[in-house]
């Protein structure tokens, strides 16, 4: 899977603006690089890496700035919360669906395509009855810089 292109990415982060403006949320220049960050970076960002990167671009972003911009995306379904062994809340824009593998040892999450998963979902109602919105899979492992570790 290659990274969006940024005319994909700008679309995406269009497209979200205006879903905030539709709901009334003011749309401060802090919330648009919260969110643009979230939609362009690779890594799955805890809050506070989010505002590490981004506070020394804006000297008056607070740490709560970001965690309530944070929560109102997850609130309003642009962002994925995704919790893991460490504790920490990471987030994750959904450009398409994918899966997540994590690692063990330093907590690392790459992305992983695999499309042909998206079956399960109707089987899954089709054995229960249920209407299925959505699914979630994790895989666990070592990445490539940890297995180095153990040699």
């Amino acid at each position: 899977m290659m990274k969006a292109s940024p005319s994909v990415l700008a679309e995406h982060l269009d497209n979200n603006i205006e879903k905030l403006r539709h709901l009334g949320v003011r749309i401060t220049n802090q919330r648009r690089a919260i969110l643009k960050y979230i939609i362009e970076t690779e890594t799955h960002p805890t809050v506070e890496q989010i505002y590490q990167k981004l506070k020394p671009r804006f000297d008056e972003l607070s740490l709560a700035t970001v965690y309530n911009t944070i929560n109102l995306l997850v609130k309003n379904g642009m962002i994925q919360e995704l919790v893991y062994h460490d504790g920490a809340k990471h987030y994750d824009y959904l450009l398409e669906n994918h899966y997540h593998l994590i690692c063990e040892e330093c907590g690392q999450i790459k992305d992983v395509f695999y499309p042909r998963l998206t079956e399960v979902e109707e089987v899954a109602e089709k054995q229960t009855g249920y209407q299925v919105y959505g699914h979630r899979l994790e895989l666990y492992g070592l990445c490539p810089e940890c297995q180095k570790k153990h040699q």
